[in-house]
């Protein structure tokens, strides 16, 4: 083995050119696996390090929305967590969960925004979220008791320690805001969870508090978030056959047969699977997040192959230089078996200095890559670790000296040694079938860049039927909740407010709704969502009316009002809508006004059903900015927001920023893509710079001879290139219908997305042929250019 390392270090070193655009094609493919490897492993770590992570689970929703579509929703009833506990011994807890992400714990001066839960009193049964002080079994028996994270506890206490009978103040508006007793300690959620959260409640508190004034007694009425861990043994499959029409059992029970085609069915969603496989049509998963995941192991794969091609084309095409070598190691005695070894072991030596090279590139790239992944990596190169990148490295070596081993160890003796090298057909048609695969991944990868590049542009360009410009959000902490009328006539006089209003949701998928409306000559079942407004909130936004009015001051109190939008009022089958009575969830409303459409999801989702509810009070606060005054007016609101609440931040997001931030995977992956395409780019241009310059050394004397008979300096940089282009603009024919195919499928995500227009496969044409001539032709016009005299020695 010493002998065999000593000759490929010789060998590496003697050809220096081969050497250094080897390293650099193969270091760099090694480096861009490396990453995106790091980064599958953090997206495939999301929510998998609870200890029953096989047995826990989430209870999700197909609900009919009356058109024969379904939808696919997290939230089922409240009735739903101790009725499944309780009727089916599959199941070993149950544990309801309301989120209440905008609140305030204080104690004495301090004050700190915190993310509450309130949660069942198996959660700590359930979840791994590790107690640091408490018992897990009595911790959530306490109404009025609260497990505080550690990260909070130092914020407030600058301790975690002794803390189990302290108080706290939450103040999440009028909604259960008072003093609490602390009766446990928590270790916050690790960064790979997708839920993060400071402080616990008992659900007992929230349920009892709110049953009657939530409906949430009601089976239609759909709140709350449901978690359940099944026993041992439980064939989960089997278990969501069974309790399929779960809900059709209960509601035939207290209602007969009326209205039972309208309740929809249940099943679990593996609580892991939850991050990546969150996409669904019609109630049947059809992906998420996991093809991105799925989309980026094969450009790695894809870069990594590139560089390997790279490598197998140079080595075949420098053969010629290592015949004669080959024919005597064959003459005194050594086997095929000893000349692979031989081939294959300085691949491998190649391989491991690259790695070295690649390791480096990553420590050196690593935090851009955390900021552009949004993503922090904490690297411990544990066994598992190191055998992976050991084994991507072995593979890589493996997969870049097979071919050349195996062609370089073929040839006769008799034959080498005269340097009568022969190349079949067969072996001309594998390396141009090489140049072509590296070049038609490229292509691919250049098209689908350009269509991401336009899907998001037209993401953000388009008329949502609402004003998201120059439009500031922020929570109703503390004072302002129960200050609200007084807080916006002292803002509406800030000259660089143009309006202001409250709301309780958002516009970027965050609403509550159900399926509990109810209205004169109903026939079907149909889903709505639901916003809470103030006034002057469809004006700030400026949302169009189609009929009717919206929410006035003028009109006396609108509490008993409602406005849905054209969706609604079409899958509700209204004729003249405006003035007739419908049912929310028992309550009676008069409809007042029809909105206009508008996106108050991403675009991955079609236009829903869709109110508007008047409360007074809201949990958002929604200003319009004068365009241009933006840095004055937010200052001027700050001191406004301060004079209520001293000592708390003015946190506030603009209401573009938060639409944008529906496509932040979109947004990443297109940039991750941009990066890792020219990348690509770079290490087949490599390889093609190799094939050049072995390609004109191999036909200097047929060049010399040509340039004597009269041929010009063009004539020859054609003759040179014009191989290669063809193997190009093969590439390009092909990775046409396979990138047209691939972005297709990948549009059909987005319930309004842009057409693939021609020009986009003109430009990756275009761009990659342009790149190919510039990375031969300096090849091509040096051999062109030499004196023929040289050339013919």
């Amino acid at each position: 083995m010493k002998n065999l390392f000593n000759i490929a270090w010789r060998g590496l070193l003697r050809d220096k050119r081969f050497t250094l655009l080897n390293l650099l094609g193969i270091s760099t493919g090694l480096t861009c696996t490396l990453l995106i490897y790091f980064w599958v492993l953090d997206e495939k770590s999301i929510d998998s390090f609870h200890e029953k992570d096989s047995r826990l689970y989430q209870v999700m929703k197909i609900n009919p929305n009356g058109d024969g579509s379904f939808d696919t929703r997290e939230t089922v009833s409240a009735l739903l967590a101790p009725s499944l506990a309780e009727d089916l011994p599959e199941v070993e807890y149950t544990v309801p969960i309301v989120r209440r992400d905008k609140g305030i714990v204080a104690v004495g001066d301090k004050q700190v925004k915190s993310k509450g839960r309130f949660v069942g009193k198996d959660y700590f049964n359930v979840f791994s979220n590790r107690l640091l002080s408490g018992n897990k079994s009595n911790v959530l028996k306490d109404k009025y008791g609260v497990i505080i994270s550690d990260k909070l506890a130092l914020k407030l206490f600058n301790t975690t320690r002794n803390l189990i009978g302290r108080t706290v103040e939450w103040d999440h508006g009028n909604e259960l805001k008072g003093a609490y007793t602390v009766s446990g300690v928590f270790e916050a959620p690790p960064e790979n969870a997708s839920d993060q959260f400071d402080i616990l409640f008992s659900y007992s508190l929230y349920y009892d508090s709110f049953r009657e004034k939530y409906n949430l007694m009601r089976w239609n009425n759909n709140p709350m978030l449901t978690y359940l861990t099944l026993k041992e043994g439980t064939d989960v499959n089997q278990f969501n056959r069974k309790i399929k029409d779960y809900l059709k059992t209960k509601h035939r029970a207290l209602h007969g047969n009326q209205g039972l085609e309208w309740q929809g069915t249940i099943f679990l969603q593996h609580y892991s699977d939850r991050y990546l496989y969150n996409k669904f049509e019609n109630g049947i998963q059809v992906g998420g997040r996991i093809g991105y995941v799925k989309m980026f192991s094969l450009i790695a794969v894809f870069i990594l192959l590139i560089a390997c091609i790279n490598f197998m084309n140079l080595s075949t095409a420098k053969a010629s230089g290592r015949m004669k070598e080959a024919g005597i190691r064959k003459v005194i005695g050594a086997r095929r078996r000893t000349l692979i070894l031989q081939y294959i072991s300085e691949s491998m030596l190649l391989v491991f200095i690259a790695l070295l090279l690649a390791l480096v590139f990553v420590w050196m790239l690593l935090p851009a890559f955390e900021n552009l992944t949004g993503k922090i990596f904490h690297l411990s190169f544990d066994k598992d670790l190191i055998l992976s990148i050991l084994g991507i490295a072995i593979t890589t070596g493996l997969i870049s000296g097979s071919y050349p081993a195996l062609y370089l160890s073929a040839f006769k003796p008799v034959m080498a040694l005269k340097g009568k090298l022969t190349t079949s057909s067969g072996e001309t048609w594998l390396r141009k079938g090489l140049v072509v695969f590296q070049f038609c991944v490229s292509v691919i990868m250049i098209i689908a860049m350009l269509v991401a590049y336009r899907q998001l542009n037209f993401i953000q360009t388009k008329n949502l039927g609402y004003n998201k410009d120059n439009v500031i959000m922020f929570g109703t902490e503390g004072k302002l909740k129960e200050n609200q009328f007084s807080f916006f006539q002292e803002i509406k006089k800030i000259p660089g407010v143009l309006n202001a209003s409250g709301m309780g949701g958002d516009l970027i998928g965050n609403h509550g709704g159900g399926s509990g409306v109810e209205w004169e000559g109903k026939t079907s079942e149909v889903e709505f969502s639901r916003v809470y407004a103030g006034y002057d909130l469809i004006e700030t936004l400026d949302i169009k009316m189609a009929d009717g009015r919206s929410f006035s001051r003028q009109f006396g109190s609108d509490s008993s009002k409602v406005i849905f939008n054209e969706t609604a009022i079409a899958a509700m089958g209204l004729k003249n809508p405006v003035g007739k009575m419908v049912k929310l969830w028992g309550k009676e409303k008069q409809i007042i006004g029809v909105a206009k459409d508008f996106h108050f999801e991403s675009l991955h989702e079609k236009l829903k059903p869709f109110f508007f509810e008047y409360i007074p009070n809201n949990t958002s606060m929604i200003i319009k900015i004068k365009a241009g005054t933006e840095r004055k007016t937010l200052a001027d609101i700050e001191k406004v927001y301060k004079s209520y609440n001293t000592g708390l931040p003015f946190e506030y997001q603009f209401m573009d920023a938060g639409y944008q931030s529906l496509y932040t995977s979109e947004n990443r992956v297109a940039t991750l893509s941009k990066y890792f395409t020219g990348l690509a780019i770079v290490i087949s241009c490599l390889g093609l710079f190799g094939l050049a310059t072995f390609t004109a050394h191999k036909r200097q004397k047929e060049i010399g001879i040509r340039k004597v008979i009269g041929a010009s300096v063009i004539n020859l940089a054609f003759l040179l290139t014009k191989d290669f282009l063809k193997l190009i603009l093969t590439a390009v024919l092909i990775a046409f219908p396979v990138s047209w195919w691939m972005m297709n499928r990948w549009l059909l995500d987005f319930e309004y997305r842009i057409t693939i227009s021609a020009d986009v496969f003109l430009f990756a044409a275009g761009s990659i042929i342009l790149l190919t001539l510039v990375t031969i032709c300096s090849q091509s016009l040096k051999t062109a250019l030499m004196n023929p005299i040289k050339s013919l020695r």
